[in-house]
């Protein structure tokens, strides 16, 4: 019998990437059918804690140090130097399938993720690394004003940061805009993270002592996600749904039948689905039980947010919580990056 991922490929229209892999991990989740990549600002910093990338990473951030005396900008062109190999591996799949797969996505530096014109200026850095590259910007205001200028250049954009119903349904709405605009279609990923979703959820229920049970808490990111799928498939949208940030095997599984990508990392996720070789059976439309949704509305302000339509304005996405805390973690890796640059920079 094929392996589990090559099964889903084969019995479903659900695609499987890998999320932030080493090379050796690149190349097993190729030989397992994967159809794409996705990094996120986390990734370098992870590189460098790997103990099988650490020294490539270092040497490759050495590079990267000598060719400016800019500590931020090192990060940055590290980056670039650590993506680049990874988007190569999948170029052969790109070719093979015309443009409709083997996209690497990128994105940039965090810590600016408030100023539109730096997310547009490092997204045109960022895509010649590879024909390849899609460049990742956050459903935000300046996201959203990024994109403005992304589309008509035929850039293919990640829309990543993705929580809320009503994120999704305004940046698919500004592609179609721009798109009917501009003559340009871009490849368009949409990212919900409902994996994030349930972290920001279950330390709500810790800090504030939230009497709910453990099976609807499970639901939570999940329903969401469910939500969002369906709406963008009744409004026709053109864009790709992609379910991240999993933290359970469920993320991925619970997602199969639709037509969806689902990024995953290779440790813990990938290699325990492999290894479990659960049957493959189509979840996705499974609904949710009104009980459910009641007691996670009223229980979860953040889950009513997030599952009204309108439970966010445009302004409001950025300081969404469930962003912050995605978003913090991703500043988080980026300023130890720029710090071990400048200790590097110190020594070479």
């Amino acid at each position: 019998m094929k392996p589990y991922f090559q099964r889903v490929k084969d019995l479903s229209p659900t695609m499987f990437w890998i999320n932030n892999p080493t090379r050796r991990q690149a190349d097993l989740a190729l030989e397992h059918g994967a159809l794409g990549c996705t990094h996120n600002p986390s990734y370098t910093q992870k590189m460098l804690d790997h103990p099988e990338e650490k020294e490539y990473a270092l040497g490759l951030l050495d590079e990267a140090v000598k060719e400016t005396d800019n500590d931020v900008e090192a990060a940055i062109l590290f980056q670039q130097k650590m993506v680049k190999p990874i988007a190569e591996k999948f170029i052969p799949l790109f070719e093979k399938s015309n443009g409709e797969h083997g996209y690497v996505s990128i994105q940039g530096d965090p810590i600016h993720d408030e100023d539109g014109e730096v997310i547009y200026k490092e997204s045109l850095f960022n895509w010649p690394i590879a024909p390849n590259i899609c460049c990742k910007i956050p459903v935000t205001a300046p996201g959203i004003e990024a994109m403005g200028k992304l589309v008509p250049l035929g850039v293919p954009l990640n829309a990543t940061e993705v929580f809320a119903v009503k994120q999704m349904t305004t940046i698919c709405d500004a592609y179609e805009k721009l798109s009917k605009e501009n003559g340009k279609k871009p490849k368009f990923y949409m990212s919900h993270i409902a994996g994030i979703y349930d972290d920001h959820f279950q330390n709500y229920v810790k800090a504030n002592q939230v009497d709910i049970s453990r099976d609807v808490l499970w639901q939570a990111g999940l329903a969401v996600a469910r939500k969002v799928y369906n709406i963008l498939v009744e409004r026709g949208y053109n864009a790709t749904f992609i379910g991240g940030g999993a933290r359970g095997l469920h993320h991925f599984t619970e997602m199969v039948g639709g037509k969806v990508v689902v990024t995953i990392n290779w440790e813990g996720t990938a290699d325990k689905l492999i290894e479990q070789d659960p049957p493959v059976v189509y979840r996705l439309f499974n609904p949710v039980p009104q009980n459910v949704i009641d007691e996670l509305m009223e229980k979860l302000p953040d889950f009513r947010v997030g599952y009204l339509d309108d439970g966010l304005s445009v302004e409001e996405f950025e300081h969404f919580g469930p962003v912050l805390l995605f978003r913090s973690s991703f500043v988080k890796s980026w300023k130890r990056v720029i710090e071990i640059a400048g200790q590097r920079r110190a020594i070479l």
